[in-house]
């Protein structure tokens, strides 16, 4: 028996009438009549007794009545108590972060979700850059805050919180570092630091092969934080193209951080597992795009 025949049939033994019956289930009366039908002939035994009075069940239906009813009942609970847990926002809520220039947007939003949703805890936990994804995967965060893009199968993206301007991390001493700004064009012959660990796809979207004139760039050494990117960039091993985040919350004695007006802009988004999405996760991000749009961080802009 499916689900809409058990559910036909045990409304039809409580109503003993086919049209209530219909009714309740948003069923034409024929198609009710039609189900029953079926169920009797599957059984081999009418279930119900028709006369132009009245519908009785005959013995066979009592006793496939009282055995389903209960465990019917029974599910119908378990999935009444699934989708309310579904819909309710609580417990704790971890988020991770990549990097402490994200952590000031991520602090707003998380005092503007515990206003909405007080029964939600959101603990902040800080993921290496060389890790990438993988606390999502392993299932020791809920959601990560991360540069874009993303394009794994098993990993939804959510809104973006802010893009930003390119900016560039180079030797103090190096004669770039005494400019005001720097142009793409200018790092063709400077290897750029990069992160280890990472798909080729997002490491190529942080530091584009190619400046906007067509000229190459050069990859360099991979690290897998961002001091060990300052440090890299102090011994003049490259330099490292970050944004104006990285800029604010990363300093080095002997490195400067020079504007790339001509960088493309980078955006810093909301990622999770598909598989792990819940109401906890779907509220947050609902708070993290509203948050975004209403009043936009330094940097941000349509980019």
């Amino acid at each position: 028996m499916e689900r809409h025949e058990i559910e036909a049939f045990l409304t039809l033994a409580q109503e003993l009438h086919f049209g209530r019956t219909a009714e309740r289930l948003g069923l034409s009366q024929g198609r009710m009549s039609q189900t029953i039908a079926k169920l009797e002939r599957q059984f081999g035994s009418p279930l119900f007794e028709r006369t132009s009075r009245q519908v009785r069940l005959t013995p066979v239906g009592r006793q496939l009545r009282d055995d389903l009813e209960p465990a019917f009942r029974q599910i119908q609970r378990a999935v009444a108590r699934a989708k309310a847990a579904s819909r309710e926002v609580s417990g704790v809520l971890r988020v991770g972060y990549q990097g402490a220039g994200t952590t000031p947007i991520l602090r707003a939003v998380i005092d503007e979700f515990r206003l909405a949703h007080p029964g939600c805890d959101v603990q902040l936990r800080e993921c290496q850059l060389s890790d990438w994804v993988r606390g999502l995967r392993e299932d020791t965060i809920d959601m990560l805050c991360t540069l874009s893009p993303i394009n794994e199968p098993d990993l939804r993206t959510g809104p973006i919180l802010r893009r930003d301007p390119r900016v560039l991390a180079i030797a103090s001493d190096h004669p770039l570092a005494q400019q005001d700004s720097i142009s793409m064009e200018q790092l063709v012959d400077l290897p750029l630091l990069g992160i280890e660990g990472v798909p080729e796809y997002w490491m190529r979207a942080q530091n584009p092969p190619r400046t906007p004139q067509g000229a190459p760039l050069r990859s360099g050494i991979r690290a897998a934080t961002h001091t060990e990117l300052l440090a890299l960039a102090a011994e003049g091993r490259g330099v490292c193209l970050g944004t104006d985040l990285m800029a604010e919350h990363y300093r080095h004695p002997q490195v400067s951080w020079i504007p790339v007006p001509d960088g493309p802009r980078i955006s810093w988004g909301l990622i999770w597992r598909a598989a792990g999405e819940d109401a906890r996760i779907r509220a947050f991000a609902g708070v993290a795009g509203e948050f975004a749009r209403d009043r936009p961080w330094s940097g941000a802009g349509p980019g």
